[in-house]
């Protein structure tokens, strides 16, 4: 849900994660799944930069578990 978000913004996985002030890597393994060490102002971050709706927050945060 984060990649597609991401694409449809036009950011770059490298982008995106400058703007969130936090390595690629990290990034990337969020966008796949890997939210253990996530912190939530990151993922908080995201869906600000991302814009998502309170629909797809919800949904995200489901996933998560």
């Amino acid at each position: 849900m984060l990649k597609e978000y991401r694409i449809k913004k036009g950011l770059t996985l490298e982008k995106l994660a400058e703007l969130c002030d936090i390595s690629w890597r990290n990034l990337y393994r969020i966008e796949n799944g890997n939210y253990k060490n996530a912190k939530f102002e990151t993922i908080a971050k995201l869906f600000v930069i991302l814009e998502f709706s309170d629909k797809d927050i919800i949904k995200f945060i489901k996933n998560m578990h």
